[in-house]
């Protein structure tokens, strides 16, 4: 399967670079609908050098990046999905019980032949009032999508998570799983839902927080994150993680990425020759529309039977838990489960 959008369903892409791309406004513009602001309202966020003002919650929401899945992930757990007019993010599977089936039954857009996500001319014709992405690469005329200037003259805000304003090689830093917490509490705010956000953003921490105390004496196994069949680069191996979310992760889970330190990049592009150099005590396979994921662990083991991980057949196989979204106390359980069995 090859992906050549840079993944976006990871919100990081390329190396840590600079701030967000955006330029900076000097007022806040508002797409909101003329009229008195409705109770609670209006909300003011800053997103990408802008400011954004809303008079009331979004009733005509559209998402961006059809390889993504945190952002409407997000908006179902805060309870908020029925605004939604058009969804471009679909997973195919999910660590949360219903959730794709969810995902799966909400309106969706035809994404042109060629294209990655949602045209200009299709994003127009929808009337949105919000419009969510995952990069800056959503809005680039360029790609023959609808600008954020363009959308604020309909009537329609707009979001990105902070650390990929700019689109392919311009993230900012890290993402952690605070980034997460921050877009739910974002988008609660956004449409008038705080308390939900909060309570989901508790609950998560309390969790995580319970299991990091239960290995936090213990080994620290190497761990390998990859997407079997996601070509990110010319590599044999080009879909390692090595930068990103799930190192926060890992190290609530009891373990450390054994591919962290080979590249300042998020994913790493590696040989099968560097791949076999490093060691791996654990795998944690990312299923992304893959009929067999189990079958690529044991493809992947059968060339690296030297590996710990190969000699113990230790892995685990998740979606969209172990990257941005409201969901990453699964992913820190679950690997922490692989890692330490003998601690719950």
């Amino acid at each position: 399967m090859r992906f050549s959008h840079a993944l976006p369903l990871l919100a990081a892409l390329c190396l840590p670079a600079t701030a967000c791309a955006a330029p900076s406004a000097s007022s806040a513009p508002t797409a909101s609908a003329a009229g008195r602001p409705a109770p609670g309202y209006p909300v003011t966020i800053a997103n990408c050098g802008h400011s954004y003002t809303f008079d009331r919650a979004p009733s005509r929401t559209v998402l961006m990046s059809g390889g993504a899945v945190g952002q409407v992930s997000a908006l179902i757990a805060l309870g908020v999905e029925g605004r939604i007019v058009a969804n471009a993010q679909s997973y195919g599977a999910s660590d949360v019980p219903g959730r794709a089936e969810a995902i799966e039954r909400l309106p969706k857009v035809k994404i042109n032949k060629g294209s990655y996500d949602i045209s200009r001319e299709s994003m127009l014709s929808l009337r949105p009032d919000f419009v969510i992405g995952t990069t800056g690469f959503d809005f680039d005329a360029q790609n023959g999508y609808a600008t954020r200037q363009e959308l604020l003259g309909i009537g329609a805000n707009t979001w990105l998570p902070d650390s990929t304003c700019g689109g392919p090689g311009t993230i900012k830093g890290t993402q952690t799983i605070d980034d997460s917490y921050e877009m739910l509490r974002e988008l609660g705010r956004v449409y008038g839902v705080s308390g939900r956000a909060e309570e989901l953003i508790a609950r998560s921490r309390e969790r995580i927080e319970q299991i990091a105390a239960k290995v936090k004496d213990g080994p620290r196994p190497k761990v390998m994150y990859v997407i079997p069949g996601m070509e990110m680069g010319a590599a044999e191996f080009s879909s390692i993680g090595a930068n990103g979310m799930w190192n926060d992760i890992f190290a609530k889970a009891g373990g450390v990425n054994a591919f962290a330190g080979v590249t300042d990049a998020v994913f790493a592009n590696l040989s099968k020759e560097q791949v076999a150099r490093t060691d791996v005590d654990a795998v944690v396979l990312i299923n992304w529309r893959n009929p067999d994921p189990d079958g690529e662990a044991r493809k992947l083991f059968a060339q690296f039977p030297h590996w710990r991980a190969a000699r113990d057949n230790r892995y685990v196989v998740l979606s969209d838990s172990a990257y941005l979204g409201p969901d990453n106390a699964i992913a820190v359980e679950r690997i922490a489960k692989m890692l330490h069995p003998e601690k719950f």
